[in-house]
């Protein structure tokens, strides 16, 4: 209501107008509404940036809808306008939180391939989840990712692979008895 008003009385938005609008709209998880403003910032006359694609994926990854945050980032390629580390560190936490392991484990090596550096934190949350999942050689092969980046893992991490492999180990001796 307040962007046709503005545009009612000859205003026209900026790029911080829009802003603010779609933090209000997602704070008020009026998600789909900010989507349709997002979509019509270009026919307004302004380019979506990073700042307002980011507000969205954060948008949808606090609500438990990172399925969308991924359309979201897919827009954003096709708009032109290229994810940064906050983009990429959002969709993968909130795909976690989620349990889609394997959807954040795709985006976290396409981070990686990108020239980001996840976080410790985003290593955990991944690893632990695909050490749940069963997926033991996927949760290693990230841990070696993140050591080549430098990236210390956190105590929890070592923790949650190594009992993983201890179980996995145990269960194999089981077998052969």
């Amino acid at each position: 209501d307040l962007l046709e008003d503005m545009l009612n009385k000859g205003f026209v938005p900026d790029a911080l107008s829009y802003t603010t609008l779609l933090n209000s709209l997602c704070r008020k998880k009026k998600l789909r509404e900010a989507y349709k403003l997002l979509c019509r910032m270009k026919v307004k006359g302004c380019n979506p940036d990073i700042v307002h694609y980011n507000t969205l994926i954060f948008g949808f990854c606090r609500e438990n809808k990172a399925v969308h945050a991924i359309k979201v980032l897919e827009d954003m390629y096709r708009n032109g306008c290229l994810p940064n580390l906050v983009s990429y560190r959002t969709l993968v936490g909130g795909l976690c939180n989620q349990g889609l392991y394997d959807d954040a484990n795709k985006y976290t090596k396409e981070m990686i391939r990108k020239g980001f550096s996840p976080h410790f934190s985003v290593f955990h949350v991944l690893i632990k989840g695909l050490c749940n999942a069963g997926k033991i050689e996927e949760a290693c092969e990230l841990l070696v990712e993140m050591l080549k980046f430098g990236e210390a893992p956190h105590v929890d991490t070592w923790a949650e692979i190594v009992a993983q492999i201890c179980d996995a180990e145990d269960e194999v001796l089981r077998v052969e008895d």
